[in-house]
């Protein structure tokens, strides 16, 4: 049974950018997709109702986190993820590789896989592709991620070359473990800013690209001109017909950019996080309503979005609780944000249908101030 496939509807035709729907089991995806992270089966301060009416389709959930607690078997005997979060869209679950990169104190990258000591009580722990195939398949999400090493910005080029080369032989040690026909495996293209790395990694995980490929190793301090380079260079060697997914990857203009050059899935915890620091996404801009300009401001957050928070709260009220630590202003501006994110996803998708992305982008960036 093929539970798994990808229709590429509209090229946009100035830019490229792609529209698409992907098929899964737990149902339909409309590309370019922002895929919401819910770290540990939870997406910070939003209901699940509410995400599904700010229009996620998928949201993502951590591997290395959800082993460790409540733990994987556990999540397996409730059912699988879906039913445990009571989620019943498609969910994606990582490998636990970004953890590799950033809890690099915590482990020691080794040929068999990587051993670490757990954040939370220092208990070791090994991170086998074989281990991480059977954690995976217990959460039962409907696209899981390899075991990779993302290595980090400023890496040499033997580093990066190492690194790649351990991704590779990760890869096809997860591909000979898997046994669910009913989750797609996306390779991870490493390979850091070297262009030689980034296309024979490109180069050797296309064959396993049955389902969908991940851009791995991006957003990790660099540059932003310096990831759209890589973007370019890796277009016209990404493969057609299956969705293209740039990991970490969630700021409105990173979102704009990554589109026009192809890509179809993006994830971030940009959002979520930022809001609970008292930033919003706003049409006009990024707005810090935790500052003093804003206590006696009482306009709506954003007078272009109709989220609940938009259309009932004032940014005084919301600079209120951010700075009275009440968790409800952490959670107004999350959900305004998720959707803001939503909204200007669906806004790239219908653009492209129109081939006027590039009036689109245009527009938005003309709005779009450091406020």
């Amino acid at each position: 049974m093929n539970y798994f496939s990808f229709e590429l509807q509209h090229i946009d035709k100035r830019t490229g950018a792609r529209a698409g729907i992907f098929h899964t089991p737990h149902g339909d995806i409309l590309t370019p997709v922002y895929m919401p992270v819910g770290t540990q089966a939870t997406v910070k301060g939003v209901y699940p109702r509410d995400l599904k009416e700010a229009g996620s389709q998928i949201i993502l959930s951590n591997t290395y986190h959800l082993y460790l607690r409540p733990g994987d078997e556990l999540i397996k005997e409730a059912g699988g993820l879906h039913k445990f979060m009571n989620w019943d869209r498609p969910i994606l679950t990582d490998s636990g590789g970004f953890q590799v990169f950033s809890l690099t104190k915590l482990n020691k990258i080794k040929e068999e896989g990587v051993y670490f000591n757990s954040h939370i009580d220092g208990s070791k722990h090994l991170f086998s592709p074989e281990k991480v195939m059977s954690i995976e398949e217990n959460l039962g999400a409907d696209i899981i991620m390899q075991l990779d090493q993302c290595s980090e910005y400023g890496y040499t080029h033997a580093q990066a070359e190492k690194a790649m080369e351990l991704t590779d032989r990760w890869l096809k040690r997860c591909l000979d473990s898997k046994t669910r026909d009913d989750q797609a495996l996306f390779p991870i293209v490493q390979g850091n800013f070297y262009d030689d790395l980034r296309l024979e990694s490109l180069r050797r995980a296309k064959p396993y690209a049955t389902h969908g490929i991940a851009i791995g190793g991006l957003s990790v301090g660099e540059p932003k001109e310096r990831m759209y380079r890589i973007l370019d260079l890796m277009r016209p060697e990404l493969p057609e017909a299956v969705p293209r997914y740039l990991m970490g990857v969630g700021s409105p203009d990173c979102l704009i950019e990554g589109v026009k050059r192809g890509v179809d899935m993006f994830d971030c915890v940009l959002a979520t996080r930022i809001a609970r620091n008292g930033t919003a996404m706003t049409s006009k801009g990024k707005t810090v309503v935790r500052n003093a300009a804003y206590a006696r401001d009482f306009t709506p957050l954003d007078e272009n979005c109709n989220c609940y928070c938009c259309k009932n709260y004032s940014k005084a009220y919301l600079r209120h609780l951010i700075n009275v630590d009440e968790m409800l202003g952490a959670m107004l501006l999350s959900l305004h944000n998720v959707t803001f994110l939503h909204k200007l996803m669906k806004g790239m998708r219908e653009a492209i249908f129109a081939d006027s992305l590039t009036e689109f982008t245009e527009e938005f960036y003309a709005n779009y101030k450091e406020v």
